[in-house]
């Protein structure tokens, strides 16, 4: 009867334990990466920054290290368009061992949250609103301040992109949580990409993010490329 009842309510039992089980995500398959010691140690850099808000993003930011290692043999500079407090560009960094490579990382962020005039009406009606992050472009400084090869750009984005000096771009990394500066950056950046190249579109899959969605669906069909959906909720392209 309780399981009529749970499935009724949308729920799905799972027969044994769940391995994983965080940031929407569940599951009883293998995640032993997590155990990893390289991988552990970049994300515990990532969580100190305090990005996360006290969650846990395990496997998001996994495949946020395995598209950076990607990129790391492609010709091109990094970029993230949506930072906060630097928690993901920070575990990338410490897994590829950035500081190392002959690459320049921009991050790219207003550091005090969403701009209104770039949340569209549609946008505005699924919850997606002005500000929601607290102020840290300080903050940010200092958690990259030893990194010679790193470059902060504070503004909104599309407004800020010509800041990226950059001929080629290996790695875009996307969270800015609203559709039109993220297609105005994957625009930006297609054409300084080569094969190859990486872009990762956080927000992709989330319930919550349907214009960002139908938008970059729009984009790589616009540009003959196949975006891959993962269950994490984010979206991958490589070019």
């Amino acid at each position: 009867m309780w399981k009529k009842w749970l499935s009724f309510r949308h729920y799905r039992l799972v027969r044994g334990p769940l391995t994983y089980n965080q940031d929407g995500l569940a599951t009883k398959h293998n995640c032993d990466f997590i155990h990893d010691p390289r991988f552990a140690g970049a994300y515990q850099r990532g969580k100190e920054t305090g990005s996360w808000r006290g969650a846990e993003i395990h496997w998001r930011a996994y495949v946020a290290c395995w598209a950076a290692e990607r990129a790391c043999g492609i010709a091109g500079d990094f970029v993230e368009c949506g930072v906060n407090k630097g928690g993901l560009a920070r575990t990338v960094m410490e897994y590829v061992d950035f500081a190392h490579l002959p690459k320049t990382f921009f991050l790219l962020d207003t550091f005090s949250g969403l701009v209104e005039k770039y949340i569209s009406p549609q946008e505005q009606k699924e919850g997606i609103l002005p500000g929601g992050y607290e102020e840290c472009h300080e903050h940010v400084l200092q958690v990259f301040s030893k990194f010679g090869n790193v470059k902060i750009i504070r503004g909104a984005v599309p407004e800020t992109l010509e800041l990226v000096n950059s001929r080629k771009v290996a790695y875009l990394s996307l969270d800015m949580n609203c559709t039109e500066p993220e297609i105005a950056a994957a625009e930006f950046f297609w054409d300084k990409m080569e094969k190859g190249a990486m872009v990762l579109i956080d927000d992709y899959g989330w319930k919550g993010h349907i214009v960002q969605k139908k938008a970059f669906d729009d984009f790589a069909c616009r540009k003959q490329a196949q975006l891959l959906s993962l269950p994490t909720g984010q979206g991958l392209i490589i070019k």
